[in-house]
C-alpha cells in the first residue's frame, strides 16, 4: 500500500532523540502484538530458544510475555533487546520500532508525535525528529490508520472543526509557549487558562476567521490578563481531584501481576490506592522505582526559583506542551479521540499532574526544591499513559475535566504548582484533605 499522507514532524527547539539503549521502555510497557507480529516473531524461532511462548494471552489478545519484573522477556542485561541485536530494527513488534513516535492523520497529513517516557527525549539527547524521516515512512507504511485521511477533530463535543480552524488554534498556543520574553511559569499557567477559557466559550457563532481571532486575543492577552486574575489558592476539593488524576496516570497494572492477582484482588487493591490518593494522608501509594514520601511533605515541595535549574525544568515543561500541541498528542487521534478544546484543557491537566509529581520526587528524594530530574521523573510517568491507557479517555476523565475548569480551578491549581514559594495553610490543606 502506498503512502497517502505526507509526515509532519514537530519542530520545536531542543526536541530530539536517538536510542541509547537505556532499556526503560522495554521495562515499563505492556506490548500487544499484532498477526503481523506474531508471524514475525514465529519465523525467527524463538518459541524453541526461550523454551515457552515469547507471548501470553490475557482477555482474548495477545501480549509480550513479561517476566515477574515486568521485563520484556528480550530485554538482554545489556539493556539491549535481544530481537534488535540478533535480526535488526525492523524484525522487532511494530510497536518497540515506533516508540517513542506515534501518527496522527488528520485530512491533509499524518502528525508525528513524540512521546516523553523515553528519557532520551526528556534530556534532548540524539537525532533532530525530522532526521527519522525513513524509518518514519516505513512505519506508516506498516499501519493503514496512518495512511488514510480523517477529518478534522471536533472542537468540542458535537461541534465538528474545520482544518483551518484546527491550525489557527494550533499557531496560537503554540505561539503563547514559545515566547521566550515571558517567564516560563507564566506561560503555563496561561495554557491552563486560556485551554478552560476555551473548553467554557459558546462557539457556535465564532467559527473561521473569528474563532482564529479569538484564540489569538485570547493567548496574546495572557501577560497582562493573569495579573488581574484572583490569587485564591485552590480549594481543598481541586487538590482531592489533582490526586485522583495523579493515580488515574501512575496506576500501572503489569500483565503477570494480574494473572496472579486475579480480576476480583486486582479491582479490590486498585479501589483502596484510589482511595489513598483521594485521601491524601500518610504515605503515598508506591510508584515503582520511586522513593516513598508522606502526603503532607509534598504541600511543602516548591519549583525552583530563577536561576539554572528553574530554566531548565522550565524549558522541560515547555518543550513537552509544545511537542504536544505540535504532534497532535493534545487531542483527537493523538489522545483517545478527544475534542481540540476538551482536548487541550486535557492536556493542561496532565501538565499539572506532572508538576505535583515533580514536587512529590523531590520530596521523597528530601529535596525541598524541584529539580530537573524530578521533573524528568514526572513527565515521563505522566506521558507513558497519557495517550496509551484507555481509561484517560473515560466518562470520568471528561467529568473530571469539566468541573476543573468551571470556576477557574484549572488556572488556579497550575499558578499554585508552578509557584517558587510553598502555597499559604499548606500543611493544614494536606491534613483536612
Amino acid at each position: 500500500m502506498s503512502v497517502r499522507l505526507p509526515l509532519l514532524t514537530p519542530a520545536v527547539p531542543g526536541l530530539r532523540y536517538s536510542c541509547h539503549g537505556c532499556g526503560a521502555c522495554c521495562r515499563d510497557f505492556t506490548i500487544e502484538l499484532s498477526p503481523a507480529d506474531m508471524e514475525r516473531l514465529d519465523r525467527q524461532g524463538w518459541q524453541a530458544e526461550l523454551g515457552v511462548p515469547f507471548w501470553t494471552e490475557f482477555r482474548g489478545r495477545r501480549w509480550l510475555r513479561q517476566r515477574s519484573d515486568g521485563a520484556c522477556v528480550f530485554l538482554q542485561d545489556d539493556g539491549r533487546c535481544r530481537v534488535h541485536a540478533r535480526f535488526g530494527l525492523e524484525a522487532k513488534p511494530l510497536a518497540c520500532q515506533l516508540f517513542p513516535f506515534s501518527f496522527a492523520p488528520g485530512p491533509e497529513r499524518a502528525r508525528v508525535g513524540v512521546s516523553f517516557a523515553c528519557s532520551s527525549v526528556q534530556r534532548g539527547l540524539g537525532a533532530e525528529i525530522a532526521s527519522h524521516g525513513q524509518d518514519l515512512r516505513r512505519m506508516q507504511a506498516e499501519l493503514p490508520e496512518a495512511l488514510s485521511p480523517r477529518a478534522a477533530p471536533e472542537l468540542l463535543q458535537g461541534l465538528p472543526g474545520t482544518t483551518a480552524e484546527v491550525e489557527a488554534v494550533r499557531q496560537a498556543v503554540d505561539g503563547l509557549l514559545a515566547q521566550g520574553e515571558i517567564p516560563w511559569a507564566v506561560r503555563l499557567v496561561g495554557f491552563a487558562w486560556v485551554a478552560q477559557s476555551l473548553r467554557l466559550a459558546n462557539l457556535d457563532t465564532v467559527r473561521g476567521d473569528r474563532l482564529g481571532e479569538l484564540v489569538s486575543t485570547l493567548a496574546r492577552a495572557v501577560p497582562e490578563e493573569l495579573p488581574l486574575l484572583d490569587d485564591m489558592e485552590p480549594s481543598e476539593r481541586s487538590w482531592r481531584l489533582l490526586r485522583q488524576a495523579v493515580f488515574a496516570r501512575v496506576e500501572d497494572p503489569k500483565i503477570p501481576d494480574l494473572q496472579r492477582a486475579g480480576r476480583f484482588r486486582t479491582v479490590m487493591g486498585q479501589w483502596r490506592r484510589s482511595r489513598a490518593w483521594s485521601r491524601g494522608r500518610g504515605v503515598m501509594p508506591a510508584i515503582s522505582g520511586w522513593p516513598l514520601v508522606r502526603f503532607d511533605q509534598v504541600e511543602h515541595a516548591t519549583m525552583p526559583p530563577s536561576g539554572p535549574e528553574a530554566d531548565a525544568v522550565g524549558e522541560l515543561f515547555v518543550r513537552w506542551m509544545r511537542a504536544a500541541v505540535l504532534g497532535d498528542r493534545a487531542w483527537g487521534a493523538g489522545l483517545h479521540g478527544w475534542p481540540v478544546f476538551e482536548g487541550l484543557g486535557m492536556t493542561a491537566l496532565n501538565m499539572a499532574c506532572a508538576a505535583w509529581l515533580a514536587r512529590a520526587h523531590a520530596a521523597g528524594s528530601n529535596r525541598v526544591q524541584v529539580t530537573l530530574q524530578d521533573a524528568q521523573q514526572a513527565i515521563g510517568r505522566v506521558d507513558r499513559t497519557a495517550s496509551r491507557a484507555v481509561w484517560l479517555g473515560s466518562t470520568g476523565e471528561h467529568l473530571r475535566l469539566a468541573w476543573f475548569c468551571r470556576g477557574d480551578h484549572l488556572r488556579r491549581i497550575a499558578r499554585s504548582l508552578f509557584r517558587s514559594e510553598p502555597r499559604a495553610g499548606a500543611a493544614a490543606v494536606a491534613r483536612a484533605g
